[in-house]
């Protein structure tokens, strides 16, 4: 790497960004910021939500239905990242178009099984240590419903359930709804089956909360990953070191757990395998995201939390408020981010 990377030196938290763009600028304002590691996010835009649909050049990576990158093109990409004096730390998030077939068990569930195994081997030869996902069709049925004005006249995301006219109605594309145990046994073979490449790969899965856990079911489809008793099955299930949570504090923060709580009985098992840092204001059926310096949690208790389970690991800003004069990344308020949690977590290592 070009220059030393002293964010988390001491091997405890550090700070991270998810981007989809890979140019030289965005890598370098990434690092100007005192980020260390990258998350790449998938070039598939559309199930992502607004504030990553970034169109800054084409320097991507696909992954897809079609679209598996190769060792070699993932040994491309984290050269590129490291030349910047980062670290290529995992892909965010698998395209529900690569796993919906598993999810449904519709037709073509064999077959992307066989490209979510490959990816996972690729990325294991490349030396990319994670693998997020997630058993929710992003795009498909509701994230957010109408934004909300935050201070000073930002713009934040927001859900309400009363603003969805029929949550029962089913969502495009499905012909019935499907059942709870329908979903888990088709859960129960993904892990099956890709967990054991992880464990050959070096490969870290990570599952992330359903976004926004409210009710059991939504346009006809199971919403798994609600509570966190349902994050414990999932660890139990098949039961492996390389799994693990990426652990969206605004989605626990949600569901009104207390988040603390939540960091200490995943953290002392070592089922953190990267933190999403964002948060709400209010709890489902209703709430809105904030700034990271407001809403439901207090940012420096979660930061020493942390620290106390013994978590090293990275940290990455998440849905971040639209400011004013920001690009479709949100540049500035993704910077005002870091720079908050970076400030946060060094106050709290000074704290020894």
């Amino acid at each position: 790497m070009t220059d030393e990377l002293t964010n988390g030196a001491d091997g405890g938290v550090r700070v991270g960004v998810r981007t989809r763009s890979l140019s030289t600028d965005r890598l370098r304002f990434i690092r100007q910021l005192g980020a260390t590691d990258v998350f790449v996010d998938h070039a598939d835009t559309e199930e992502e939500p607004d504030e990553f649909n970034d169109r800054e050049g084409t320097d991507t990576i696909a992954v897809g239905r079609d679209s598996i990158p190769t060792a070699a093109e993932l040994e491309a990409v984290k050269a590129r990242i490291e030349g910047e004096g980062l670290r290529f730390t995992g892909v965010q998030s698998l395209p529900y178009s690569l796993y919906g077939d598993v999810m449904f068990d519709r037709e073509g569930a064999d077959d992307a099984l066989d490209r979510i195994t490959t990816l996972v081997r690729n990325l294991g030869s490349a030396g990319v240590p994670i693998l997020g996902y997630q058993w929710n069709p992003r795009g498909v049925v509701p994230m957010r419903t109408a934004p909300v004005e935050l201070r000073g006249g930002a713009v934040g995301t927001a859900f309400d359930l009363d603003e969805i006219e029929n949550p029962d109605e089913l969502a495009p594309g499905l012909d019935r709804a499907y059942t709870e145990a329908e979903f888990w046994e088709n859960y129960e073979r993904f892990l099956e089956t890709v967990l054991p490449v992880a464990e050959e790969a070096g490969v870290r899965l990570a599952l992330h909360p359903v976004d926004p856990p409210v009710l059991e079911s939504l346009g006809g489809i199971p919403r798994l990953f609600r509570n966190v008793e349902n994050f414990e099955r999932a660890m139990e299930l098949v039961p492996s070191d390389n799994h693990g949570l990426k652990l969206c504090l605004g989605c626990f923060s949600q569901m009104g757990e207390d988040v603390e709580a939540v960091l200490r009985r995943f953290g002392e098992r070592d089922q953190i395998v990267f933190v999403h840092f964002r948060d709400v204001a209010g709890t489902v059926p209703a709430f809105h995201e904030t700034f990271v310096d407001e809403g439901n949690f207090h940012t420096p208790d979660v930061v020493r939390t942390l620290r106390e389970v013994g978590y090293e690991g990275v940290v990455i800003p998440d849905h971040v408020p639209e400011m004013v004069g920001d690009d479709d990344w949100r540049h500035r308020a993704r910077g005002f981010t870091v720079g908050y949690l970076r400030g946060v977590v060094d106050s709290v290592r000074s704290e020894r």
